[in-house]
């Protein structure tokens, strides 16, 4: 019997460990929020795909891992991932190719036309990850970090402080 309860001790340590780090990293890519919404380190950017796009085969729910580059790095041909503000003051993520590149102006073209300037550039594509955008998307939303992550922290805390109240009221289980 004893055996059975260390046991489960130690996967439920093993449980708590895993979703711990799991809130941990979900903080951090929600820490990260650059002024578009979307989660940046350095010069990296992590977009999630909303919509099935044309360009390069994007699915919806992918995440696209995009590095940032100097306008004057930037080549006609190349995927180039830009915000747009909507009428609502709302960013965007828009992708294309680019048609020209103005380095002197700081800005770049796509090849539909549409003009961004370098405060607006996200950069250029660098690895696609299939699927994990949906969930990230859902987790990193405000309702889903509260359901996933906030309230299970929350009922943890709130039994550790019944658990604590019990052993000090009815002193530690003698076995």
């Amino acid at each position: 019997m004893k055996g059975l309860k260390t046991v489960k001790k130690v996967l439920f340590t093993i449980i708590g460990v895993v979703y711990f780090v799991f809130a941990l990293g979900m903080t951090i890519l929600l820490l990260n929020r650059n002024d578009y919404n979307v989660t940046q380190f350095g010069n990296t950017s992590l977009i999630i795909i909303s919509d099935d796009v044309s360009i390069e085969g994007y699915k919806q729910g992918d995440l696209v891992i995009v590095e940032s580059k100097k306008v004057s790095n930037l080549e006609v041909g190349e995927v180039l991932f830009a915000y747009k503000l909507d009428s609502n003051k709302v960013a965007h993520v828009e992708i294309g190719v680019i048609g020209e590149v103005y380095a002197n102006e700081d800005t770049v073209s796509f090849e539909n036309g549409e003009s961004y300037s370098s405060q607006f550039i996200a950069g250029v594509p660098t690895k696609v990850i299939s699927g994990v955008g949906s969930f990230l998307n859902v987790v990193l939303s405000q309702w889903g970090f509260l359901f996933i992550v906030l309230l299970p922290c929350f009922l943890i805390f709130i039994y550790e402080i019944y658990a604590l109240i019990i052993e000090i009221k009815y002193g530690a289980n003698q076995e």
